[in-house]
C-alpha cells in the first residue's frame, strides 16, 4: 500500500490544495479516549483518489489548510460512522467537516443493514476483507508500526472506493439530501453543551430524589461536569455517577461520613472531599424556591403506553412509506425523546436547545402532519411555542 506520512505544514498544504479540486475525499481519524472527557487526536487519514496521506497531528502546528479543506462546501467528505470523528475534529480544531456523506447511514438508507461496521460494508460491496487487528492501538504513542499505518490507511482506501456505488444507490431513491442533513444535525448536537445546572437531568435514578437532596445532586453534577471539562477527565474518573446519587441522598457532613458511603474510595475523598462537602453544606440552608422541580418520568403518565405505541405505529407507517428500516426512521429512544419534550417541563433536549429528531431535519415533513393528529401527545401546542426553533 502506498501512503505518505505527513509531519510538516508544507506537505499538508500541498495535499490539501490538490484535494480541494476533488469532488470527494475519504476522511478518518484515530484517537484515544480512555481517561479523558474529550477524544485525543492521534492520526488523520485522508485519500483523494490519487494520494493517501496519514497526517501526524503531533508534528504540525498550522492546520489551516486542512480545516479549510474539511469545511469546503464543494468537496464531499466521506466518513463511516462519523459521530466520534466529528467530535474529535470539533475538539481539536473547533470546526465541523461539511458536507459529510456517512457510508454507514447511507447503507442503512438503501436497505443494506443498520449500523453496519466498516469492515462488513467493505466485504459486502468490494469483496475485500479488512484486517481490524490494530483497532486497540495507542494512537498517541510514537513511532507507529507499519502494521498500524497500514490499518489506518485501509480505513480511507476502501472508503473512497465504495463511495460512488453507494452514492448512486442513494440517489436512485432520491434520498441523498437525507445523508447530508442527518450528519449536519449530528454535528449540531456535538457542538451543543448542556448548561451546568441541567447536567443532573442525565443522572441515572435522579427521579429517586426530591427537595434538598435533588438540589445537592444538581450542584454535585454541575461541579463534576465543570471539573471534567476543565481538567479533561472522564466523568467517572472525577467521581462515579452512582456515588453522586448516594452523596445526595445521605448528605454527609464530614470526611469520615463521606468514606462510610458504599462505593466512595479514599482517592475520591482525598482529591475531592473538601469540594464535595462544601457543596453539600451550601445546600443545607438554601431557600426552598431554589430546589429543582421534581424529575418527571414517562412511566408516571397513565397515557404513556398508549401514546408511545401510537407514535411507534407512525414510525412503522413512515418507514413503510419510505421503504427504509424502522430503526433508521425512529428508534425507541427517539420516540421517548419526543414524548418527554412534549410533556415534561424540563428535559435534556430542551436544556440543550434542540428539537426532537422525529420532528426536525428531513424527518419533519413525514412525521409532523401525522403526529399533530395524535391525541394525547400535545405536539401542536409545543410546536407553536417552539416555532422559530422548528423552522430553523
Amino acid at each position: 500500500m502506498q501512503y505518505t506520512f505527513i509531519t510538516d505544514t508544507v506537505a499538508l498544504e500541498s495535499f490539501c490544495t490538490k484535494a480541494s479540486l476533488c469532488r470527494a475525499i475519504a476522511v478518518d481519524t484515530e484517537f484515544v479516549r480512555t481517561r479523558t472527557l474529550y477524544p485525543q487526536l492521534g492520526l488523520i487519514q485522508l485519500f483523494d483518489g490519487e494520494q493517501l496521506v496519514l497526517v501526524d497531528p503531533q508534528k504540525i502546528d498550522d492546520f489551516s489548510s486542512l480545516t479549510t479543506l474539511l469545511t469546503n462546501p464543494d468537496v464531499v467528505k466521506v466518513l463511516h460512522s462519523c459521530s466520534e470523528d466529528l467530535e474529535t475534529f470539533w475538539q481539536a480544531f473547533k470546526i465541523m467537516p461539511a458536507p459529510v456523506f456517512d457510508s454507514q447511514f447511507a447503507a442503512s438508507v438503501v436497505g443494506m443493514g443498520t449500523s453496519l461496521g466498516y469492515a462488513k460494508l467493505v466485504e459486502l460491496m468490494l469483496n475485500v476483507t479488512v484486517d481490524k487487528g490494530e483497532s486497540r492501538t495507542d494512537w498517541l504513542a510514537r513511532p507507529l508500526s507499519e502494521e498500524q499505518c497500514a490499518y489506518a490507511a485501509n480505513d480511507v482506501l476502501y472508503l473512497l472506493q465504495l463511495y460512488p456505488e453507494l452514492k448512486a444507490k442513494v440517489e436512485e431513491q432520491g434520498k441523498l439530501a437525507w445523508i447530508y442533513a442527518e450528519i449536519a444535525a449530528l454535528a449540531n448536537k456535538k457542538q451543543s453543551l448542556i448548561p451546568l445546572d441541567s447536567v443532573y437531568l442525565g443522572i441515572t435514578h435522579n427521579w429517586q430524589l426530591s427537595g434538598k437532596s435533588l438540589l445537592v445532586l444538581q450542584r454535585l453534577a454541575a461541579w463534576r461536569m465543570e471539573t471534567a471539562r476543565q481538567r479533561d477527565m472522564a466523568l467517572n474518573f472525577v467521581v462515579k455517577e452512582q456515588n453522586l446519587l448516594e452523596i445526595a441522598k445521605r448528605q454527609p457532613k464530614s470526611k469520615p461520613n463521606l468514606l462510610s458511603i458504599p462505593g466512595i474510595n479514599h482517592h475520591e475523598v482525598r482529591i475531592h472531599g473538601d469540594a464535595i462537602l462544601a457543596i453539600v453544606e451550601s445546600c443545607q440552608h438554601a431557600p426552598v424556591d431554589t430546589y429543582p422541580p421534581r424529575v418527571e418520568r414517562l412511566t408516571e403518565y397513565p397515557q404513556f403506553k398508549q401514546v408511545s405505541a401510537a407514535v411507534r405505529d407512525i414510525c412503522v407507517q413512515v418507514a413503510e412509506e419510505l421503504a427504509v428500516p424502522i430503526e433508521m426512521v425512529g428508534s425507541k429512544k427517539q420516540v421517548n425523546q419526543l414524548i418527554s419534550w412534549c410533556w415534561f417541563k424540563r428535559d435534556e433536549t430542551q436544556a440543550l436547545g434542540l428539537i426532537p429528531d422525529l420532528i426536525s431535519n428531513w424527518r419533519a415533513e413525514y412525521f409532523i402532519p401525522k403526529l399533530t393528529l395524535l391525541e394525547g401527545l400535545g405536539l401542536t401546542d409545543k410546536l407553536k411555542r417552539n416555532q422559530s426553533k422548528v423552522a430553523s
